[in-house]
């Protein structure tokens, strides 16, 4: 891969590139001393996470194995590579990680121009970061692209704040005009809902048992109303899908019969939506009733496109959650620091931007290719995704 807009002269970074957007972070270290300069530590970082690597140590190791390599493809000046303890501190102290979050965020948005409709919002707790014998560690709640799996924003829950006050200020960092938001118990507010609308979007909540109340009086309307009938304002979708071992429908209704009822912001559409599964092997059946709102009308939202968007909300779980804990051992990885941890999660989300966008699902065996074409990786770091 070429790069084939403008090189910074000085670093031979593509501008709109990776490479370039860890040139323009500021280095919150004292100027003395520093024996590596901040936007290397990050590329060649990145680069280990790219080949297969996930904490600070293995990562030191893979760069240090291939140091006459790292150092010709980037050009580096240095004498030694790094050890471990440069990059935890470079992480703990030299990182300023909200301006790290906005500048992977603006990357990672250049790669949603022609992506889904779609953004998910969804907390995660990073369990490596949990002290022993308590209970509470870092919270990040993020905004996703569904379709490539690509963060466009995430911002740290606050020790005495929880999802329902970080949602706005998440919200208020991605352009949601034009797009559909939707999220879970936690983010189904009035306050978040008329945000939403009033910035240019749209939004699709799914009620569950957090939110008891709205549930309840979501799940009696519906029943008050016969909902799922034949009625012009309750339009039903149906799916029928056959997987390995398993067999699993779904309904769903949609009505703008419960609006009145429900007296949300902007509500356009109540929903339930019963999902039955059968595992042929055992031959037992599982049953489950969601439901949930949209501010989508009708005229824009039938019931199968609500159904196919209800379904996208829940990939975050395998798209994003599990190949940051079971591919990058996100939560494996032992951190003291909270901010070192926040930064580690900020490069996991890049990587796994780079490889979604490049068209791979399988993000191990991406990470496998690229272990064995280090210059090919690079490539993806230092040019403008196209």
């Amino acid at each position: 891969m070429e790069c084939t807009t403008k090189v910074d002269p000085r670093q031979g970074y593509e501008e709109g590139s990776l490479g370039a957007a860890y040139l323009g972070l500021k280095d919150q270290r004292a100027k003395r001393g520093i024996r590596y300069a901040l936007a290397p530590l990050l590329i060649v970082m990145t680069l280990a996470k790219l080949c297969g690597e996930d904490e600070p140590k293995a990562i030191a190791e893979w760069v240090s194995l291939r140091s006459e390599m790292v150092k010709a493809l980037l050009k580096l000046p240095w004498k030694r590579m790094p050890h471990s303890s440069t990059y935890r501190r470079v992480m703990q102290q030299g990182v300023d990680v909200t301006q790290l979050e906005q500048e992977a965020g603006k990357y990672l948005s250049t790669m949603s121009q022609a992506a889904s409709e779609q953004l998910s919002l969804d907390g995660k707790t990073l369990r490596g970061t949990i002290p022993p014998g308590e209970t509470q560690g870092v919270h990040l709640l993020a905004a996703q692209e569904v379709k490539k799996n690509l963060v466009l924003a995430q911002t740290a829950v606050g020790v005495k704040e929880n999802e329902i006050s970080a949602a706005p200020r998440l919200i208020g960092q991605v352009d949601v005009e034009g797009k559909v938001v939707s999220g879970d118990a936690m983010q189904t507010q009035r306050a978040l809902s008329e945000q939403i609308v009033e910035d240019g979007g749209e939004y699709l909540w799914i009620v569950n048992e957090h939110q008891s109340t709205l549930r309840a009086d979501i799940a009696t309307l519906c029943m008050s109303q016969g909902m799922p009938c034949n009625l012009p304002n309750f339009r039903p979708a149906q799916t029928l899908d056959k997987g390995p071992g398993r067999l699993e429908q779904r309904r769903l209704t949609a009505s703008r019969a419960l609006n009145d009822s429900l007296a949300w912001p902007y509500v356009g559409q109540g929903l339930k939506m019963a999902r039955e599964t059968y595992a042929c092997r055992k031959q037992q059946t599982r049953s489950e009733i969601v439901y949930g709102m949209t501010s989508w009308p009708a005229a824009q939202a039938e019931a199968a496109r609500l159904m196919a968007l209800v379904r996208h909300h829940w990939s975050i779980a395998n798209g994003l959650h599990d190949r940051r804990d079971v591919t990058f051992q996100e939560d494996a990885c032992r951190m003291k620091s909270r901010m070192a941890a926040q930064v580690l999660a900020v490069l996991n989300t890049l990587a796994i931007g780079v490889i979604r966008h490049l068209g791979w699902n399988n993000a191990a065996e991406a990470r496998r290719f690229f272990a064995a074409r280090i210059g090919e990786a690079l490539s993806h770091i230092l040019c403008c995704p196209s």
